[in-house]
């Protein structure tokens, strides 16, 4: 009789195992195998956990910039103050033709109305502040207060950028690359001392490119789109975004592609009619883009940006000078090459003049690669190495380049650090070089232990994160392997080691041995070694982006 049968006593029933499901696998964040191997276990996001630590980060930064308030400030700060006054003042349609102050509004049309913003607010502080004829060169304490606080307040939209592009990576390699570009000392220097707005500025283009890299193409259009009419300086990338966008947002055939041409043309258009609509109607527009494109400067700014107009202003004055020496009736170039205000110009005495065309042009030429890359192959993996390099471009070639403008590839390429050790370094010296061309700006005794500080700091920071995040991940993947795990850590060479202590003998020269030497003489020579120095790092830094961008697949 078998054991089921009625008839055999009942047996004691055994706890049923329940039927488990296969586990669903989980889903791979958007982006994630661009920052991870495939061998690396996929980190649990926690969104809130996320933004909790990156408000610590970012709170700390914020103490630091209040230390730095009653700190050295450049005319700047009157060139945004008067801002304040003209956008108070005046009716919209008199922004960009009034002239009672030489530092005339010159940035596009939604940063003149932020300003316009901030004026409302900066009357209940100080009214003086945003008279037009009695707050002439300014500087009450609650003025300054007022002023760094904005700056302080608006880098809250950097955190976010930052945080947008970064949110899904792992706790370490977030956490490390918030610091670089928080605390990065080139912006500190920049914004919180000398005075200006690049960190909002900068947040603003980290949130396009996070959108871009999100598959997020119309809403990544639309904010750089933003950004222009804020900044149009910004504008170097827009060949990139044309290209870029074209084949990767218009695609799907020709129906499907034109009708997203004509969703994204219509949101482009519409943020510059927003922008410069109201002065179009009241016939200001033509005013506008004169104040906003004085080609009237020079080709380089009063103290030269380290790009390679450097060599060709320094070959020329060799050149003048040792012709002169021979006997040869030639008019000796001056020490200082332009001044920087509109009407300056920038004359050579032997090789042939730079027209703003020419920059354009170079500057196209240089940035053509990228195009080809972006044309034949758009991935969303490679846009922000892109966006940098063009705007390295920009810096190396472009007209009337401000040395503040490194901070537009330096904080971008902040962003790809940890995605080789080949990244990581070519960072490491990058952000050392940008930094130390800023040091000129702070010229003031009191302020030379800030910014050597804030580089040593920097470097340091980041010498311990490369290091300690490459050593463990180079650990795990070369195994037994030891000539792959040399090749994996984070070292620097020889001839970078070599690099560096040249900048510590350019300064050492400039602070302690020239002023033995020539007293008050040859002011300029300091700063021109600095501008020299500094353009071969820059150049470096170039050509290595342009072989990535060949490279790279």
């Amino acid at each position: 009789m078998s054991p089921s049968s009625s008839s055999s006593p009942p047996l004691k029933s055994q706890p049923q195992t329940p039927l488990r499901r296969r586990p669903k696998a989980m889903k791979t964040p958007k982006n994630y195998h661009k920052h991870h191997s495939d061998q690396t276990p996929i980190p649990k996001l926690k969104p809130n956990r996320s933004i909790t630590e990156i408000l610590w980060v970012s709170l700390v930064a914020t103490c630091i910039k209040f230390l730095l308030i009653p700190a050295y400030h450049s005319t700047d700060f009157e060139v945004h103050r008067n801002w304040l006054a003209i956008t108070h003042s005046l009716p919209l349609s008199q922004w960009y033709s009034d002239e009672t102050s030489p530092w005339t509004l010159d940035y596009p049309p939604f940063f003149a109305h932020f300003e316009h913003f901030l004026s409302f607010f900066a009357s209940l502080v100080d009214p003086i502040m945003v008279n037009l004829q009695h707050g002439l060169n300014y500087k009450s304490q609650p003025t300054i207060l007022f002023q760094r606080l904005t700056v302080i307040v608006s880098d809250f939209v950097l955190v976010f950028g930052i945080y947008r592009l970064t949110r899904n990576l792992g706790y370490k390699e977030r956490v490390l690359i918030w610091v670089l570009v928080i605390f990065s000392p080139g912006l500190m220097i920049v914004d919180h001392l000398h005075f200006q707005y690049n960190g909002f500025l900068l947040g603003i283009l980290l949130i396009s490119l996070s959108a871009l890299e999100e598959g997020k193409d119309l809403l990544g259009g639309f904010v750089f789109a933003v950004l222009l009419c804020f900044k149009h300086l910004f504008a170097v990338a827009a060949p990139v975004y044309f290209v870029y966008l074209l084949r990767h947002y218009c695609r799907g055939g020709l129906i499907r592609g034109f009708g997203r041409l004509v969703i994204m043309g219509s949101a482009v258009v519409a943020v510059f009619a927003a922008a410069y609509g109201a002065f179009l109607y009241h016939g200001q527009i033509q005013q506008v883009f004169h104040r906003m494109f004085p080609f009237g400067r020079g080709l380089c700014h009063a103290y030269w940006a380290p790009n390679s107009w450097v060599f060709y202003i320094i070959l020329d004055k060799v050149l003048a000078f040792s012709l002169v020496k021979m006997g040869f009736s030639i008019q000796t170039p001056t020490a200082s090459f332009t001044g920087g205000l509109v009407g300056d110009s920038s004359p050579f005495v032997i090789l042939p003049r730079v027209t703003p065309m020419v920059t354009f042009s170079i500057v196209l030429l240089a940035i053509a690669p990228c195009l080809i890359k972006a044309w034949k192959d758009p991935q969303p993996r490679m846009i922000t190495r892109w966006i940098a390099y063009a705007y390295t471009c920009g810096f190396m070639f472009g007209w009337h380049v401000h040395e503040k403008a490194s901070l537009h590839f330096v904080i971008p390429l902040a962003i790809i650090s940890l995605k080789s050790v080949e990244d990581a370094k070519h960072y490491f010296y990058l952000s050392i070089v940008s930094c130390y061309s800023l040091f000129p700006l702070l010229f003031e005794a009191q302020e030379y232990p800030i910014k050597v500080l804030l580089l040593l700091l920097h470097a340091t920071l980041m010498w311990i994160g490369f290091s300690s995040h490459f050593t463990t991940t180079s650990r795990k993947a070369a195994e037994s392997e030891q000539t792959r795990y040399d090749k994996t850590r984070f070292i620097v060479g020889w001839f970078g080691k070599l690099y560096l202590l040249g900048l510590v003998a350019v300064e050492i020269y400039g602070q302690f041995v020239h002023p033995i030497l020539f007293a008050e003489r040859l002011p300029f020579l300091p700063l021109m070694m600095i501008s020299i120095y500094c353009a071969f790092g820059m150049m470096y830094s170039w050509i290595w982006q342009l072989r990535q961008i060949i490279k790279l697949h």
